[in-house]
């Protein structure tokens, strides 16, 4: 059995975080550990508390769990302060966990930040020269390449310099889409771009755009799926546009619950 941990924060809406990697992990055929970095109390609406585990226990879970189970593939997500992402790094490197794919969580969907800005520098410094590869999503690159990205040719500029920060890999997602009142060139049509650029080459993948409200979790989502098809032995390129499919169906079929984003349906393949 191919094995996956997830290091992040719990999501008590279940759409995102550590809820949403284990239903991906096991939609996918690979069993789900984790390591839980923060509760939040959160709904499909938004964030309305968030307390961040010690360092020190974030460490103590990651290390029972690999000391003990045989990981296949490391996905980390939200990690809330400066402290937490060193101390992930670190475990990293000690247990010399394999094919790190670091989903950068900086804000939700809705705004809500979850990373401070201490926590922005040490990812950037300590996490993602450990990384196989990175997934931000476009205002998270925006963030890590200090680069607007209102283009194709911005958003491979943008993964050249998160590049150049030591991931072996990036993975832009094209679905964020700005506000109206800020609506760019790239944000316009009916499909959805996702870039990878390996260091020396780009992949762009095409999927449909899904008109739809519900997408609490996607990024989660994607990155933990490039995670579970990398521990099943998939290439990047090929576990990038499986996941890219995956997350796709998992918005088509998108549950309406609550009343504002509501969640994936991470199991619709077993559905359809």
């Amino acid at each position: 059995m191919r094995v996956a941990l997830t290091i992040a924060g719990s999501d008590s809406s279940g759409g995102a975080g550590i809820q949403a990697d284990l239903k991906t992990f096991a939609a996918l055929g690979v069993y789900g550990t984790s390591a839980i970095t923060a509760v939040t109390a959160q709904s499909t609406i938004g964030v309305t508390a968030a307390a961040a585990l010690s360092a020190d226990m974030v460490t103590a879970q990651i290390e029972a769990v690999a000391g003990d189970i045989d990981i296949h593939a490391t996905k980390t997500g939200m990690l809330a302060d400066a402290a937490i992402v060193e101390a992930v790094a670190a475990a990293i490197k000690e247990m010399d966990l394999p094919l790190v794919v670091v989903d950068p969580v900086i804000a939700s969907t809705r705004g809500d930040r979850l990373l401070d800005d201490d926590g922005v520098q040490m990812l950037c410094m300590e996490l993602l020269p450990l990384a196989r590869v990175v997934t931000p999503n476009i205002p998270e690159a925006e963030a890590l390449s200090g680069r607007r990205i209102a283009s194709l040719e911005d958003m491979k500029e943008a993964a050249r310099r998160i590049h150049d920060m030591g991931a072996l890999s990036v993975i832009i997602t094209g679905g964020h889409r700005p506000p109206e009142a800020d609506r760019r060139p790239l944000s316009t049509g009916g499909e959805v771009v996702d870039l990878l650029f390996d260091g020396r080459e780009f992949l762009e993948f095409h999927t449909a755009r899904i008109d739809t409200s519900n997408t609490h979790g996607t990024g989660c989502t994607f990155a933990a799926a490039v995670a579970a098809h990398l521990a099943l032995g998939h290439e990047l390129a090929d576990a990038a546009e499986r996941s890219q499919q995956y997350v796709a169906g998992a918005i088509r079929h998108a549950l309406a619950i609550g009343h504002g984003h509501g969640p994936l349906d991470h199991f619709w393949r077993t559905r359809t």
